[in-house]
């Protein structure tokens, strides 16, 4: 939906959306998301046909591939959690450090902000009364801190449960997407081999969107990477396999 931007009032600045045509980066969703998908997809794949290689029957090639959609999507699941969660803590910690300086020494956090701003140029004067006026809230004082010196937004930060949540269940999808074939009858590596490769560019184009990247770009780089795992560990697992069992 379009932004309304209302025509200022005489003597007024107009009010511009703030970052109404900018990407959301911070979220804690999307790189887990995106992660998850490309990592279910080739190391169930991977897995897969590293089994296949070893010429094993296909109730093994099944088992082994939702064996590997349970313990992966789990891992990556729990990986996140603790991840996202332990950095959120370390955040939350030095925000707190910052909450007890700012009552400890206002004044002398005043004139850190104050030299802050000078230090990018603006006017001695200006920015001291810029620093007083901001730090009159001691909230929005703590959270300009933040900013300036953490680089962190206290009211951003990516939630544990988003992550591990988004992480589960694009890697299930992610693994599920080779393994498909096989569930539905299939009795070769083929029809998996296409549907994993159509979901290989298909995971490098949706990234292209959030990055520079041209689309075709993204998807040949993510088709030729999880090619090559998926190549090494068929091989791998013909040469094993004739000596295994």
């Amino acid at each position: 939906m379009s932004a309304i931007i209302l025509e200022p009032e005489a003597g007024q600045h107009p009010r511009i959306p703030a970052a109404d045509h900018h990407r959301d980066v911070n979220g804690g969703w999307l790189r887990p998301a995106v992660f998850g998908a490309v990592d279910g997809l080739v190391s169930n794949f991977a897995l897969m046909t590293g089994v296949v290689g070893g010429a094993a029957s296909n109730g093994t090639v099944i088992l082994t591939g939702l064996a590997g959609l349970a313990a992966g999507a789990c891992s990556m699941a729990a990986g996140e959690y603790t991840s996202v969660a332990s950095q959120r803590e370390l955040v939350q910690a030095e925000i707190e450090a910052e909450r007890l300086e700012l009552s400890r020494n206002p004044h002398g956090e005043l004139a850190e902000l104050a030299q802050l701003y000078v230090s990018r140029g603006v006017d001695p004067d200006l920015a001291h009364e810029v620093a007083r006026q901001l730090s009159a809230n001691p909230e929005q004082a703590l959270e300009i801190h933040a900013r300036e010196e953490l680089g962190i937004d206290p009211n951003d930060l990516p939630s544990p449960l988003v992550a591990a949540v988004s992480s589960f269940l694009c890697f299930a999808l992610g693994a599920l997407l080779p393994l498909l074939p096989y569930l539905l009858g299939a009795t070769t590596l083929l029809p998996a081999m296409l549907l994993a490769a159509a979901g290989l560019f298909a995971c490098g184009a949706v990234v292209a969107r959030v990055t520079a990247r041209t689309w075709w770009f993204s998807g040949l780089r993510q088709l030729v990477l999880g090619g090559a795992a998926a190549g090494v560990t068929y091989l791998l697992g013909s040469l094993i396999g004739g000596h295994v069992g």
